[in-house]
């Protein structure tokens, strides 16, 4: 069944940055509980639910997503009341000031924010151009009167500030635009998949542990916790890219193109065996694909270095303009994606495995 858009709505517009991932942990707790065995949470705050098997000897196939999306933490609170941050993930400047946030302060008090731009008015007779700012430079602005009356609101230095935004469809109904499909895309893989094997009684060959890690933009941190405590036998990061076609229509990674099969990141090179499984599941299952080189990384960076090493891989999509307000991506490209990891998960048998990990 297509995916809609109320879910896609649902879950991009939960506010969750890295290391303040409880809101999306308790979504992904209440929609993973239904269809699972058991719910485990690591340490840090990784969620995952196993699907036990009636198979012997199964082997462990993982399959995350992670619930932090890019954000800020407040560094310091200036005299005039002001705030300064730290980022929390990957920021380009330039998307940033002229926008709108909530911080969250003491006692989870939300608290409307904005970044503040220049106005023209100011820059006349400066004889330049606007620069690009220092993102230690940005101002925060709470409207509060002096550095006093925001720490008698609760802020302090360690709050966070996440971006607010409304999901919403295009006019051709095809895309979405919303805040955090990076990677909210890959929670609700997460979901969506376990709700399709539970409510069909789907008897898997092997032990799926799906869920999601915490910690993802600033380092992969969740994954090395999860993996090791799980330790499977193949690891699936489901996460979104960049898309590159409306920069350069040659590049990588295009919306409406399908499923990315990543060949290659900084921090992880496809095995030959899980690529060619990847590409007999997409072709006989007709699922449309097309190849990715990234040059940023995903869980499957951190967790193939585990233990004796776990094959890995990344399921994933692209989507317009990530780590910014107003992401641009495709319906057809998740349900694409879904079908892609329903057939991936029913395939993973002991032989299968076996095959990938070259035993």
């Amino acid at each position: 069944m297509p995916i809609t858009f109320n879910k896609i709505k649902e879950i991009t517009e939960i506010q969750a940055t890295s290391g303040f991932e409880g809101r999306l942990q308790s979504f992904m707790r209440q929609n993973i509980t239904p269809y699972v065995d058991e719910v485990q949470t690591d340490n840090l705050g990784g969620i995952f639910g196993i699907k036990q098997t009636l198979t012997p000897n199964a082997p462990r196939i993982m399959v995350a997503g992670h619930m932090d999306e890019v954000g800020f933490m407040v560094s310091t609170i200036k005299a005039d009341g002001t705030l300064r941050v730290v980022a929390l993930g990957g920021w380009n400047p330039l998307v940033i000031s002229a926008q709108r946030f909530t911080l969250f302060a003491r006692n989870d008090v939300a608290i409307p924010v904005i970044t503040g731009g220049v106005p023209p008015h100011l820059m006349r007779g400066s004889n330049g151009s606007p620069s690009i700012p220092k993102l230690e430079d940005i101002i925060f602005d709470a409207g509060f009167s002096d550095k006093t009356e925001a720490e008698q609101f609760g802020v302090h230095p360690g709050a966070v500030i996440i971006p607010e935004t409304k999901a919403i469809l295009t006019a051709n109904k095809k895309n979405v635009i919303s805040k955090s499909w990076d990677n909210r895309y890959g929670c609700l893989m997460v979901t969506e998949l376990l709700a399709h094997l539970g409510t069909q009684n789907i008897q898997l060959p092997n032990t799926l542990i799906a869920g999601a890690n915490v910690q993802e933009e600033v380092g992969l941190r969740g994954a090395h916790v999860s993996t090791t405590k799980f330790n499977p036998d193949l690891f699936f990061a489901v996460d979104c890219s960049p898309a590159q076609d409306t920069f350069d229509a040659n590049a990588d990674g295009h919306i409406g193109d399908g499923t990315l099969i990543r060949i290659f990141d900084p921090g992880h090179i496809l095995l030959p065996t899980m690529r060619d499984f990847l590409l007999d599941t997409a072709e006989s299952a007709g699922v449309k694909y097309q190849y990715y080189v990234s040059k940023g990384g995903t869980d499957a960076g951190a967790a193939h270095l585990k233990h004796a090493g776990i094959p890995s891989t990344t399921i994933g999509v692209c989507a317009r303009y990530i780590h910014s307000h107003q992401t641009l991506f495709s319906l057809e490209d998740f349900d694409t994606a879904q079908a892609f990891l329903r057939e991936i998960v029913k395939k993973l048998d002991r032989s299968t495995v076996d095959l990938i990990k070259g035993v």
